[in-house]
């Protein structure tokens, strides 16, 4: 059991502000994703609940016991990092075994528990090799199945998937998601990639410069981002969003008239997911000329220029047209999100 606990948590180097005043209960045997763009204070956050950086402020505690002053062999976690650091001197089968050494586990039970590890990630095979022969998605697996072997309340996983090819990285992360769901341990994993998030995570921290823009399920961040900033960086492709004036439920920018929505009156911008608006024959709601297209496979994407921003719509994949015929965009007043043109927040309904 490991349920964690950050009340108030900063970082600052000087002036600079790494993480600033971060509170969260993360459960126990949850999936907790730190997501955002690099330099955000995600990795920060995660090497100071490891034990690797000091907090400037603030508590963490691991089971109701503040841990602040714990050594991080002292914490219970494990760590898996994006450069595997592996031994390259030794076999795969004594990476495996190298925390049992150092933690003082019982010879006798080395054998059975490094095996248990290896079954996990199916790495059987490959025990006698040394680093310098495994692809990198065989590494990924050796650093996983090290962090396994000693059974932590706590695992911790700093993008482990950033060095592997984008096949691999589809594979390994199924493998993330079940071998926490195996292991129903508490997980804590680091990621600037919004696809890992949403499909791993029980819950999404959103960081940006240090501070905590939402926390929530992959549903609720995709469906309700707090501000443009979350709504910008979550989804493939991002959330459209348009600056313009709403009066009287009516949004008004260039080449886009949107009624039916609720909200006071001023300016604001608008946002909504490609895959709510389409591509028809005539409306009012969007009019302008095709800027790009690409085929999908399953879908087209069909981008417009509206107020000097590229605006994308998924259209059927039969859809054919050329760059530069003028279309029509249906926008469902009920798909869009409306957020305050100052401060970047999301207006309530």
């Amino acid at each position: 059991m490991a349920e964690i606990q950050l009340r108030n948590i900063s970082k600052r180097w000087g002036s600079f502000v790494g993480v600033n005043d971060f509170n969260l209960s993360i459960d126990d045997k949850e999936f907790l994703v730190l997501l955002g763009p690099s330099g955000c204070g995600k990795t920060t956050t995660m090497r100071m609940i490891a034990g690797l950086e000091d907090a400037t402020e603030g508590d963490i505690l691991i089971n109701g016991a503040r841990v602040n002053d714990l050594e991080p062999k002292n914490r219970d976690v494990a760590m898996v990092f994006q450069s595997y650091a592996l031994y390259p001197n030794m076999n795969v089968y004594e990476n495996i075994r190298f925390p049992l050494r150092v933690r003082g586990i019982d010879p006798a039970l080395h054998k059975e528990r490094v095996m248990q590890a290896a079954e996990r990630v199916e790495l059987l095979d490959f025990l006698d090799r040394k680093p310098a022969a495994l692809s990198g998605g065989q590494r990924q697996r050796v650093a996983l199945a090290r962090a396994i072997v000693r059974k932590p309340k706590v695992f911790l996983m700093d993008e482990p998937l950033s060095n592997l090819d984008a096949k691999l990285r589809v594979s390994t992360r199924a493998q993330i998601k079940n071998l926490s769901h195996d292991l129903a341990a508490t997980t804590i994993y680091v990621t600037h990639d919004q696809i890992e998030a949403m499909t791993l995570a029980d819950r999404v921290v959103v960081m940006k410069s240090g501070v905590v823009q939402q926390v929530g399920s992959p549903t609720e961040i995709y469906d309700t981002p707090a501000n443009t900033f979350v709504a910008s960086f979550i989804g493939s492709p991002a959330m459209n969003l348009i600056d313009g004036e709403l009066m009287n439920g009516k949004f008004s920018a260039p080449n886009v008239e949107i009624t039916g929505l609720i909200g006071r009156n001023g300016k604001v911008t608008l946002g909504f997911r490609a895959e709510d608006a389409s591509v028809v024959e005539q409306c009012s709601e969007m009019n302008a000329p095709i800027y790009t297209l690409e085929l999908l496979g399953d879908a087209t994407m069909v981008s417009v220029r509206i107020g000097g921003q590229l605006v994308a719509v998924k259209a059927d994949k039969t859809f054919r047209s050329d760059i530069g015929d003028q279309v029509s965009i249906h926008i469902p007043a009920d798909h869009c999100h409306l957020f305050d043109a100052e401060t970047g927040l999301r207006i309530q309904k």
